[in-house]
């Protein structure tokens, strides 16, 4: 499907999600809200792994982004949502290219070891630094919308709006960057690094790309939960948090994009209920349904749809055998 075509649909998904948000309670309006906040910086989890990485350290860049986006209105005396989001994540891209060409020479545990450490290290700088409020964090002041401010009535829409509509451009993007000549080299990168090296292309800079990518996506989400949320801490970069999007990232697979948020809304769903019923084992709920993700469907949630539409060209009319002939 060329891109134009991609935007179009992309639109009139994000138009059709707005219009049902206006009919969602204010409970369910906030966990989609959240679902695709995280879903973001899954999204760069997914786009590494068809790369060739694995992060266990996405936390740090939904962090940058996250005390990025707190601190433009006192620093910087930026309040507009959007502003903040993009403050959030340049800041989060600049520090993943500045480790992406160390990280680019390893290969897996080691690569995700090392993103972890470097999470866990920002952990301790952000908890030691009374500057940002040590280990209470800082709280984030509500956002602006086109130099308007936001009404208590409906700033929870406004965010879910604005959400959606970043969410849905950034999935077109990466459905996009997917079907380009990078995004398949990335994918044979994770297929056979060593083949790519001698057909004249660099795997190492390919995964540095995804990685950059990576932490892009992973510091626009952090903006935008902070946002959401209206309160930050370390705890946005613990490995917790890493693993809960790790969590998501398995859950939906890589042979989707649309699966990350559907994912993401899942998980929401489950831990709150889990949370309602089951308080002192909704962990234990959460795992019991990944494993039987696992079980059913081991590709991922998005192999539901995906499969299929693969599956459908292979069937093609068999050549006769006179003309074969001929």
């Amino acid at each position: 499907m060329p891109a134009w075509k991609m935007l179009a649909v992309a639109a009139a998904v994000a138009l059709a999600l707005m219009g049902a948000g206006l009919l969602a309670p204010a409970w369910l309006l906030f966990l989609a809200t959240m679902a695709a906040s995280h879903g973001l910086a899954v999204l760069g989890i997914v786009v590494l792994m068809r790369g060739g990485g694995a992060s266990f350290g996405q936390g740090m860049f939904f962090a940058i982004g996250a005390y990025v986006a707190a601190m433009a209105p006192q620093s910087l005396g930026i309040t507009d949502g959007v502003l903040r989001a993009m403050l959030g994540t340049l800041a989060a891209g600049a520090v993943g290219a500045v480790f992406a060409p160390l990280l680019s020479r390893y290969r897996g545990i080691f690569y995700a070891m090392l993103t972890l450490a470097l999470s866990m290290v920002m952990y301790g700088l952000l908890s030691k630094a009374s500057v940002v409020g040590g280990t209470d964090g800082l709280t984030v002041a509500k956002p602006t919308l086109l130099a308007q401010a936001l009404t208590p009535e409906h700033v929870d829409y406004a965010l879910y709006a604005l959400t959606v509509g970043i969410a849905v451009l950034a999935a077109w993007g990466v459905s996009v960057y997917n079907r380009s000549v990078a995004g398949l080299l990335a994918q044979a990168v994770r297929a056979n690094p060593l083949r790519v090296e001698y057909l004249g292309a660099s795997a190492r800079r390919s995964l540095a790309t995804s990685f950059v990518l990576c932490s892009l996506l992973g510091g626009l989400g952090g903006a935008i939960t902070a946002q959401v949320l209206g309160h930050v801490e370390p705890n946005f970069t613990h490995w917790t948090t890493s693993g809960e999007f790790v969590f998501i990232a398995v859950l939906a697979g890589h042979r989707g994009v649309a699966a990350v948020f559907v994912a993401s809304l899942l998980l929401e769903i489950v831990r709150s209920f889990s949370n309602l019923y089951f308080p002192n084992t909704w962990q234990l709920a959460l795992g019991v349904f990944l494993l039987v993700v696992i079980l059913f469907r081991p590709e991922g949630i998005g192999s539901l749809w995906a499969g299929r539409r693969r599956a459908a060209p292979a069937a093609k009319p068999a050549v006769p055998s006179a003309e074969v002939a001929q």
